[in-house]
């Protein structure tokens, strides 16, 4: 995210310039970034389990794509509209920490909530939902770097970031074959959603929450550079309508103006 100064003197987004950004250390990165450990649970276990979790709830194969369509399709109008509103946003939580903390708790609502679903279109409706609520913590995430470091540091925020998404990963997927196969966790007869598919959810629930507050507990923000300014920026946002669209043509003029690097 770079750090244009503005006319009146503070800066785009109201973070501070690059110049002005403590190094941080390798733990405090770490700390940071952790959240994304419980993100990628989210995300590995609906992506390694729904469609058993359909087939269990009766889904005809060809149903399948249909049934995963909407979640995606969500988190494309979901992502620029939230990087939108937490480049305007400051509160006492902070400026990106809220977003991650309100995502972090629907999506464990969520994933309690999934592998206990009683028809296929409950299970559909809270795919739909826990996608939008993982995407609500991520997409503030991947702003946290420029927010934090100093341009010397982002390829190391950015490592860090994919050390913990692939690492949830991993887990996330094999956690279901783990609780059968290392800790004994016998299948269910019949067509009920097996246990040990229900416990991992429960795991996942638990890790994506707990990740994400430790990341809001021992990451301190930087407040805006210039409140005032800051002020003024959001009040131009206008509403609700206003921000959506502001928002789309912000990350379409992103993708314009995107460096040749990130192309390939």
């Amino acid at each position: 995210m770079e750090n244009r100064v503005l006319d009146d003197g503070a800066f785009e987004n109201g973070v501070l310039p690059n110049q002005n950004k403590p190094t941080l250390s390798f733990w405090q990165i770490w700390n940071m970034s952790f959240g994304f450990l419980g993100i990628q649970f989210g995300w590995g276990l609906q992506m390694a389990n729904m469609s058993s979790i359909y087939r269990y709830l009766d889904a005809e194969p060809d149903q399948l794509p249909i049934l995963w369509l909407a979640a995606p399709l969500t988190g494309l109008i979901i992502q620029p509209i939230i990087g939108y509103m937490s480049d305007r946003t400051w509160n006492r939580v902070g400026r990106r920490k809220p977003y991650f903390l309100t995502g972090a708790i629907l999506a464990s609502i969520c994933l309690v909530l999934m592998p206990n679903s009683s028809a296929l279109w409950m299970a559909a409706g809270l795919l739909w939902i826990l996608d939008a609520s993982i995407n609500v913590s991520m997409e503030p995430f991947r702003a946290f770097v420029g927010d934090m470091l100093p341009a010397k540091q982002h390829t190391m925020g950015f490592t860090m970031q994919s050390f913990f998404i692939g690492l949830g990963s991993v887990i996330a997927s094999a956690l279901p074959f783990l609780l059968r196969n290392v800790f004994g966790m016998a299948p269910n007869e019949g067509d009920v959603i097996p246990e040990n598919v229900r416990i991992s959810f429960y795991i996942g629930a638990a890790a994506f929450l707990g990740a994400v507050l430790y990341t809001v507990i021992r990451t301190k923000e930087y407040p805006p550079a210039d409140m005032e300014a800051f002020r003024k920026m959001k009040a131009k946002s206008g509403n609700a309508i206003t921000a959506t669209i502001d928002g789309f043509k912000e990350i379409i003029g992103n993708i314009a103006n995107m460096p040749r690097v990130m192309r390939h």
